[in-house]
């Protein structure tokens, strides 16, 4: 793609990487094929082809974001489905936040939608605010149908029953005789709220499997969700604490990984090295491995699983991570019969903030997922990704459960609650 920065923009390093990034876009429109939004809208400037042009065009200008530049920006899922098609390798996940802190910076978006995100940035990483907000969607629930569209379907995302909150996420060590590995644990944000089971199969799991398992003091929100909205200053912030208490971990005792169990959060990490440029957060983003990754390096006994399990390949796993075929795998392995959806490639809409301010775009890509999902007749469905899960569990006549908790009962833990009778 021919560009036309100025030499004085391109003084700017936003302006620079913008530039280098865009200049390997060929326009050859291969994106649009697997880009959920465009499948959806039928709108080039719902494509990442047509989103390139915005940012581009707006970059290039020098001039703030406008309201038909945000819609579609807003519009984009951060999927990362268009990475795994594009021939060429453009960047697009750097451009996309090049383009969302643009909009952030230079633009004033309506009273509604201020105090909507505003929200969103004040509760969700912080597991007790979050839970006190779930506490208040429940009383609301009767009253759902009086509510605007976005918060009905915020209400309606809420669990009827909130879980009780888990001491083994507590900063802790969880030793073993003969150690194969020392691990930290990334706990997470609104994974500690809406279902700390993950965390749980998770420390048993490795455990059994020969990992000392640390779950380090001061740990916290990844900065994933702010990122994705455009908040970078804001998601800046919570990464290097993050990277703080990670390394004053490491610093204690060196650590081998940093395990995390959400995988959209692991996207997020795995690039703090650019997110950040420091070489501490370099060196978290290199100890960062899904719990997958971990699992198959300790080594997975077979398994007794037997169900028929239709796998969800969440997009931060397969085009953030490009971790395809190993949770499958570990199934197979763990004796469950694993089968895979048509257009497993697809985003379910549910995209970190995404199902709460895009709601009907979000709705429409959910009933496409569970439509796929369903017509595989599965007796569960696993994911590594608990907002996959909320999302894909609104319409699903099956349980939805983390892979981790799958693999944790077939090789001698509890029964996940989710399959409980």
């Amino acid at each position: 793609m021919q560009t036309f920065f100025t030499p004085d923009q391109l003084a700017d390093p936003i302006n620079a990487k913008a530039n280098k990034i865009l200049r390997t876009c060929v326009h050859c429109g291969l994106c649009q094929a697997t880009c959920p939004t465009f499948q959806v809208q039928g709108d080039e400037l719902d494509s990442p082809r047509g989103r390139i042009y915005l940012i581009k065009e707006m970059l290039e200008k020098g001039r703030p974001a406008d309201a038909r530049t945000v819609k579609h920006l807003d519009r984009c899922l951060g999927c990362l489905s268009c990475t795994s098609t594009c021939p060429s390798g453009v960047d697009y996940a750097h451009l996309i936040e090049l383009g969302r802190a643009h909009v952030e910076a230079t633009y004033r978006r309506p009273l509604g939608e201020r105090l909507l995100r505003g929200i969103l940035l004040r509760v969700l990483p912080y597991p007790t605010r979050f839970r006190l907000a779930l506490f208040g969607a429940g009383l609301v629930r009767p009253l759902a149908r009086f509510l605007p569209g976005r918060l009905k379907g915020m209400v309606a995302l809420a669990p009827r029953r909130l879980p009780a909150l888990s001491r083994a996420e507590d900063p802790q060590t969880y030793s073993v005789a003969a150690p194969k590995m020392r691990v930290a644990l990334m706990t997470g944000c609104a994974q500690k709220a809406l279902d700390p089971e993950i965390n749980e199969a998770t420390i048993r799991l490795l455990t059994r499997l020969g990992a000392e398992v640390v779950i380090p003091k001061n740990i916290a929100c990844c900065g994933a969700l702010p990122l994705h909205m455009g908040a970078e200053g804001r998601a800046k912030a919570l990464a290097e604490a993050q990277v703080r208490a990670v390394m004053a971990e490491h610093a204690a005792k060196p650590l081998d990984a940093l395990v995390i169990t959400t995988s959209g959060c692991g996207t997020t990490v795995k690039d703090y090295g650019q997110l950040l440029g420091t070489e501490a957060a370099a060196k978290v983003a290199g100890l960062a491995r899904d719990v997958s990754e971990v699992v198959a390096a300790l080594g997975l006994p077979q398994g007794k699983g037997g169900l028929r399990v239709a796998y969800h390949a969440a997009c931060s796993l397969q085009h953030g991570q490009k971790i395809k075929t190993l949770p499958k795998e570990l199934l197979q392995k763990a004796g469950f019969e694993v089968v895979e959806p048509v257009d497993a490639h697809l985003c379910c809409g549910s995209a970190g903030t995404y199902n709460l301010l895009q709601p009907e775009i979000s709705a429409e890509l959910r009933r496409r997922k569970v439509e796929t999902l369903m017509a595989k007749a599965p007796q569960v469905i696993a994911a590594g990704n608990l907002g996959c899960m909320v999302q894909i569990g609104q319409g699903a006549g099956v349980p939805v459960v983390h892979t981790v908790s799958l693999l944790d009962w077939a090789t001698g833990g509890p029964l996940p609650k989710g399959l409980a009778p």
